[in-house]
């Protein structure tokens, strides 16, 4: 049954990784849009049609020409998409009204949500949620003026529940970050019926527990607050335990609101201070980069070397946000995770790898754009993230499965350990269409481990501590014939989707499994 779910996770995250995760969140936020309006016409939800489409119109009105005019101003590339997120976040998060006054009140809710991507950032990266901001003065400013409106979650209303769920399942999937928005659901969710019976209790009143607990699920904006809003990387710490952390915080003081004197630390106070938990882990900051060189490694793998500009820290195994800004970009936007292939004590240095397209796909608009960018020029890392990283203090072996260009978060760990001289029992499975393809030979054979070779012809000059493994098949049973220890082992595989599907049935043996899967440039 595991391998069967691994499998189905790895097919689908293939499929949406053909999209940008920004364009995922936003197809899906305008997907709720619509079921939204739809439903507003059967009187399912609190506004009616007309309010939907006026104060939507106005939030994406002012949000892209905020966004706009201070990309122009900082000459930074224009991302609409991130404009019309924050309108659409706001939509579900503000009360859509007719009222000019309160209209204007989501007008400055708007514009305060846009400019805190650029006011209240460091080096480069916002701090906090945008839409979380935008509510959040409103609510300030209406303390004085009430009438400008305020926040009011009618996103949180059952018949709203199962689209949230099924888009917002979509934008997790899509950003990794489904076990990180559960642990917010459940700590969420237990203290707010903890909450709520605490409270019928002091009224002298009673109530089902089961009956609390499904009110708070359907009729809270939790679900929508995790799946749209605590979900967003750039305002998550970049390891897992960290955001694991972050979701707790935010979930027991959006289960448990704080008042303080006229208002209380609800939904999108509860997430700024996530926010500024999560800036502490890791202070953000949009590294600038030269370009050094450019190496070819096979016929099809390409690897670029940069010059740090600022200050860097990452961890063998991580791997790193470049944007590329250039006009007109497809589905997938400016911006492409690669996983470093240099050790942090090559900085600074820093080397990522990536496969050139074949003839017979065709290539996308950023990495026609990569391929254009020429020694000397500046591009800049927009963040580090991830917890593909070797076990600190767990001394067991390590098994290695990479697949082509999927070698290159292990030639960083293995860079890492031949510097600090620390010995490790790994074994490294690495699969190519052919010999030709096997990238960063030199480096591998420096470490000298154990390698296991799968490709359609035989490599020349092995080293004694390869193996070339004629005639098995990578698959399950493959894998399990030529690491037969693989129970003592802990497992890292890096490559495409369906290659970790396929294998899955013989990795849940091993001690743990981590996984780094991708889906192309």
């Amino acid at each position: 049954m595991l391998g069967t779910l691994t499998a189905v996770w790895n097919r689908v995250f293939a499929l949406l990784g053909r999209v940008s995760m920004y364009r995922v969140v936003y197809l899906a936020l305008a997907a709720l849009a619509v079921i939204s309006l739809v439903l507003s016409f059967f009187d399912l939800v609190g506004p009616d049609p007309l309010e939907l489409v006026v104060t939507l119109a106005v939030l994406a009105a002012v949000c892209v020409g905020v966004d706009a005019a201070a990309q122009s101003i900082l000459r930074l590339p224009w991302r609409i998409e991130s404009s019309l997120i924050t309108a659409h976040i706001l939509l579900f998060v503000l009360r859509p009204t007719l009222d000019l006054t309160a209209l204007a009140g989501i007008a400055v809710a708007g514009a305060a949500a846009s400019l805190s991507k650029y006011v209240l950032a460091w080096r480069g990266r916002h701090i906090f949620n945008p839409a979380a901001v935008g509510a959040t003065v409103l609510t300030l400013l209406a303390l004085v003026w009430p009438a400008l409106g305020s926040s009011a979650w009618w996103v949180g209303t059952p018949a709203l529940a199962a689209p949230v769920i099924v888009l917002g399942l979509a934008v997790l999937w899509r950003t990794e970050k489904i076990r990180v928005v559960a642990v917010f659901l459940v700590v969420a969710v237990a203290v707010a019926v903890l909450r709520t019976s605490a409270q019928y209790n002091l009224a002298g009143l009673e109530i089902d527990g089961l009956t609390v607990f499904w009110q708070v699920l359907w009729s809270s904006p939790f679900l929508f607050l995790g799946a749209f809003m605590l979900s967003e990387p750039l305002t998550l710490p970049p390891r897992r335990w960290q955001q694991f952390l972050v979701a707790g915080i935010v979930g027991v003081l959006a289960g448990w609101p704080i008042p303080l004197g006229d208002i209380s630390l609800g939904q999108e106070r509860a997430l700024l201070i996530g926010n500024l938990v999560a800036f502490a882990f890791a202070v953000r900051t949009a590294v600038r980069l030269t370009l050094a060189a450019r190496a070819t490694k096979t016929p099809t793998v390409q690897e670029l070397t940069f010059r740090v500009q600022d200050r860097l820290s990452f961890v063998p195994g991580q791997y790193l946000e470049l944007e590329v800004p250039h006009a007109h970009p497809d589905a997938r936007g400016t911006r492409r995770e690669f996983s470093i292939a240099s050790a942090p004590e090559d900085l600074p240095l820093l080397r990522v790898a990536f496969k050139e397209s074949s003839t017979s796909k065709p290539q996308s608009s950023y990495k026609k754009a990569l391929a254009l960018v020429g020694e000397g020029e500046r591009l800049a890392i927009t963040g580090v993230w991830g917890d593909f990283v070797l076990p600190k203090r767990d001394a067991a072996p390590i098994l290695m499965v990479a697949a082509g260009i999927g070698v290159t978060p292990f030639i960083s760990q293995l860079r890492h350990l031949r510097a600090t001289s620390e010995d490790r029992d790994i074994v490294l499975v690495y699969v190519a269409s052919d010999a030709s393809e096997l990238a960063y030979r030199a480096d591998l054979e420096t470490a000298g481990i154990p390698v296991i070779v799968f490709t359609r012809d035989e490599p020349a000059d092995l080293p004694s501590t390869w193996l070339w493994a004629r005639g098995v098949r990578l698959d399950a049973d493959g894998l399990l014939r030529i690491v037969p220890d693989i129970a003592a082992r802990h497992a890292y595989i890096s490559g495409p989707a369906g290659l970790i599907a396929d294998l899955a049935p013989a990795l849940e043996r091993a001690r743990s499994i981590t996984t780094d899967a991708f889906s192309g440039y």
